[in-house]
């Protein structure tokens, strides 16, 4: 009798098929339930980073783009308003000094569609994407504040505040150009300003191995143009120009191809003369996500302002998985147009 008391009580104290089944069941009913909130989780935190990136490189882009156009037409103390236009339109691609010199006036300068594109943009270059050319000086002495001493090679404009030195200004290489003008004081030696000519344009890859839009920029080393990638994801950008035609510093007409620029009764509406009063630039700038978003069909259509024939440029429906969002910005160029001001 006390045995069999005691097999009861150790057959008691387990449990039984029917209950280790329904734990179990439960335990895997838990476990998926699991499951599904961390790869929803994840595929938010995704999402999320997609929409970030995409977010950043757009508005990265825009900030890039205008900086530079904020500044361009600035050289420092050379009196720019003064010199003498080109017969032609300058070659962004030219290594010589003297074409440096001659493209000073011409403080931007642009290639609608990519159409008669520089000799110096690369083949991969993305089809039917605007080409945008800014040329200025570094807005700080070369070796002062943090600025980069100046290189051998590198391109640099001198001016001189002497007033009895000709000629008023230098443009040249460091190591082939004669860099004697002088300050105020008519013996120290006057600041070099580093020439920039960065021209920007799409890439249909990002120099990595991958094959994912980029904004590019060639910029002016002296001897060569060199590439440098900037933004990934940027898909397209379109770029209209606020031509000044009276000369006051504001714009009278917005065109995105200023070369083939006129109107009625126009006789200065050569291609020089309109991009020497281009004074403001209207951006518009595409940025796609660097990765498609699973389940997402891009159906959107996306508006990059006018054409040269007045005509809207739209982008999509492109139904093909990855988020997009169209970037804005007026930038007025402050060099050029303030010297036009008037009281």
């Amino acid at each position: 009798m006390i045995l069999q008391e005691r097999v009861l009580s150790v057959r008691g104290a387990g449990f039984s098929l029917v209950e280790l089944m329904v734990s179990m069941t439960i335990g895997l009913m838990l476990l998926a339930t699991l499951l599904v909130v961390f790869a929803n989780a994840s595929s938010a935190r995704g999402e999320l980073e997609r929409s970030s990136r995409q977010i950043e490189n757009g508005r990265y882009a825009v900030e890039l783009l205008s900086d530079d156009l904020r500044v361009a037409g600035y050289f420092g103390e050379v009196n720019v308003g003064a010199l003498a236009a080109p017969a032609v339109l300058p070659d962004p691609c030219s290594t010589v000094p003297a074409d440096w010199a001659a493209a000073m006036p011409i403080h931007i300068q642009g290639y609608d569609a990519g159409f008669g594109a520089p000799t110096c943009i690369p083949a991969d270059i993305k089809p039917i994407t605007d080409i945008l050319v800014v040329r200025r000086v570094k807005t700080c002495v070369a070796g002062v504040a943090g600025c980069e001493p100046a290189t051998a090679g590198k391109p640099y404009v001198q001016s001189t505040l002497c007033g009895n030195e000709m000629p008023p200004h230098v443009v040249g290489a460091l190591g082939t150009t004669a860099f004697t003008l002088k300050r105020k004081d008519c013996t120290t030696a006057a600041a070099l300003r580093e020439y920039l000519v960065n021209v920007y344009f799409i890439s249909a890859n990002n120099r990595a191995g991958q094959n994912i839009p980029t904004l590019m920029r060639l910029e002016l080393t002296g001897p060569a143009m060199t590439q440098v990638p900037l933004v990934e994801g940027i898909e397209e950008f379109n770029v209209e120009y606020g031509i000044d035609n009276d000369g006051d510093g504001q714009p009278d007409a917005y065109t995105s191809d200023p070369t083939n620029y006129t109107y009625a009764g126009c006789t200065t509406c050569t291609p020089v003369n309109n991009w020497s009063n281009v004074v403001t630039t209207q951006l518009h700038v595409l940025a796609r996500s660097p990765e498609r978003s699973p389940g997402y069909s891009d159906t959107k259509t996306y508006s990059l302002g006018l054409d040269a024939a007045g005509s809207a440029i739209t982008v999509g429906p492109t139904n093909d998985g990855f988020r997009r969002h169209v970037y804005t910005a007026m930038v007025r160029i402050a060099n050029p147009a303030g010297r036009r001001d008037r009281p």
